[in-house]
């Protein structure tokens, strides 16, 4: 059992590491280790227009390879970071950034969370300051009436009077 255990233990192991793996093969990799690291940063500012929630840095698709090399291909020919994002972004759309920039035109997914939370809280104070004035004008259940009463008090009594059959009730 325990040397069960063990080997599940280093399959999970082997699994939680494999998925920090990138998808960059080795014939992709820049000679000059800082010109590679910076293709890599960018690579992971990327989205990868096949998988969409991965960039490009960790997709396997033959699309993110293509741009993997693109990026390399521009940085190689001395662009900078930003040219290189303005490039992509020229060709493909704002929605290769996994991290849309703030404009005119994003607006909405940037500000709406934010308006969202604000409103919800908002909301949760009037809604407690409506509670604090009704608990102060002496709750909010209405007095019942004397018929109403009369009717509750003998439920009441109905319900806790013995089971004829001997048996409690309950």
């Amino acid at each position: 059992m325990r040397s069960l255990n063990c080997i599940l233990f280093a399959f999970v192991c082997w699994v939680c590491s494999a998925s920090s793996v990138y998808a960059v093969q080795p014939d992709e990799i820049m000679a000059d280790p800082a010109k590679e690291a910076r293709a890599r940063d960018l690579s992971r500012e990327l989205r990868c227009m096949v998988c969409q929630n991965q960039s490009i840095d960790d997709s396997d698709a033959p699309l993110a390879r293509d741009l993997r090399l693109l990026v390399r291909e521009r940085i190689a020919g001395g662009d900078g970071d930003a040219q290189v994002i303005d490039f992509l972004v020229a060709r493909y759309g704002e929605f290769v950034l996994l991290r849309p920039r703030f404009g005119p035109h994003t607006l909405v997914p940037w500000l709406l969370p934010p308006l969202a939370l604000a409103g919800g809280g908002f909301a949760l104070w009037r809604l407690s300051r409506r509670r604090a004035k009704s608990a102060a004008a002496g709750g909010s259940a209405p007095r019942l009436s004397a018929e109403e009463e009369a009717r509750l008090k003998q439920l009441m009594a109905a319900e806790s009077a013995p089971d004829p059959r001997g048996q409690g009730v309950g």
